[in-house]
């Protein structure tokens, strides 16, 4: 037998599919809080010595979070590669604007202290501002776009075509939906920011930041109820049909597709998925709570389950669509027909069960070393060291 014949290509296409949510989650629980702090910035900071406190809660690991979007990243180039050409050409002026806020804000992080003049540093202010909340708004704005379906068809030869009214049309992504999904990722992330800044901060950078962040996780919660009953009642679902072969090549166009009333259809098949939406809520809920209540540690624990379960309910309610199409549902990518070989995925799942570990061990310990508050002494203190 062949080494990679050990593990079915279907369970292997199963397996990347939850590797890809997990890098995803990862990215939002980590990450996640350092653009929410961003976008919080000019809001909790007032004074110049409160928003380095800011600053410095992130300081030592908003390099090191950033590994979990270049591994998302490196896992659809890899893994699916159809989703990676599809999605990167049409979303391509958005990607762009990400990258940009992305590139934007390490760049803030190093110049900002390195003058004293005021408007320098609350230029740079503001970059750090559009360094968090741009990125968080469009990924939103994405997922919005996806659960609607993409205006996208795939030729024989597997070439993607978009149509013509939306392909490279950076406000064509922004519809009423979209946008709903947007404000529920920016919200959430703003919620997950200001649990981590009553973790790290003291005094009246985290009451601000409780504050903020109370009123943010309840827009939070009211968008995803929203966003909720708009799927369930305002959008088309699709479901596969016929025989499904889920092991065969990757060819989308090989299976058959049917639109259906809503997504809806994928709670009746599997009851069990609507957990992930209840620990969404329940954690934002309690999240809320906690902020209110003065709780730190609890507190963004709970954050975390609301990204957990919001993420989750994404992924689970669209299985096995990962890119569904509304030009042609044929042309939708599932999980069964856009990954890598077989042999392919197994070589990454060796490598990622190597290498995750480490990453996750080398996190675990860079922030027990780095584990206390942020103190106006600190920052006053170590100028010279610290951003």
């Amino acid at each position: 037998m062949i080494l990679y014949e050990l593990i079915s290509y279907e369970a292997l296409r199963v397996i990347w599919w939850l590797i890809l949510g997990v890098l995803l989650i990862g990215f939002a629980m980590t990450d996640g809080f350092d653009m929410g702090v961003g976008a919080l910035l000019p809001f909790v900071g007032r004074t110049d010595v409160e928003r380095r406190i800011i600053i410095n809660t992130v300081g030592p690991v908003w390099e090191g979070n950033q590994v979990w979007f270049i591994l998302g990243g490196g896992a659809i180039f890899a893994a699916w590669p159809p989703l990676y050409a599809v999605s990167f050409s049409g979303f391509y002026l958005a990607m762009f604007a990400v990258l940009a806020a992305l590139i934007l804000r390490p760049v803030a992080f190093k110049y900002r202290s390195k003058r004293d003049e005021k408007r320098w540093r609350e230029g740079w202010d503001w970059a750090l501002f559009v360094g968090g909340a741009v990125p968080a708004l469009i990924f939103g704005v994405a997922v919005g776009n996806v659960l609607q379906g993409v205006p996208f068809e795939l030729t024989p030869d597997l070439f993607s075509r978009y149509e013509g009214s939306y392909y490279g049309k950076f406000f064509g992504l922004l519809n009423p939906f979209a946008l709903l999904a947007g404000i529920v990722s920016l919200s959430m992330l703003m919620t997950h920011g200001a649990a981590w800044l009553s973790l790290k901060a003291e005094g009246i950078v985290a009451k601000r930041a409780r504050a903020m962040g109370g009123i943010s996780g309840l827009v939070m919660i009211a968008g995803y109820l929203l966003a909720g009953l708009w799927l369930a009642f305002g959008i088309e679902g699709y479901r596969l049909v016929g025989d499904v072969v889920k092991d065969g090549p990757s060819n989308p166009l090989w299976s058959e597709v049917e639109r259906t009333p809503s997504w809806l259809v994928a709670y009746a098949e599997r009851p069990w998925i609507a957990l992930a939406p209840l620990l969404g809520l329940v954690g934002m809920v309690q999240t809320v709570r906690g902020l209110r209540a003065g709780r730190e540690l609890a507190t963004l624990g709970w954050s975390k389950l609301g990204i957990l379960g919001t993420i989750s309910s994404v992924g689970l309610t669209m299985f096995p669509f990962i890119l569904p199409s509304s030009l042609d549902p044929r042309s939708s990518l599932t999980v069964w027909d856009s990954s890598s070989s077989h042999q392919t995925l197994f070589i990454m799942l060796v490598a990622t069960v190597i290498f995750l570990p480490l990453i996750l061990a080398y996190t675990a310990w860079v922030y027990r070393v780095l584990w206390g508050k942020v103190t106006e002494k600190d920052v006053t203190d170590s100028s010279d060291t610290l951003y």
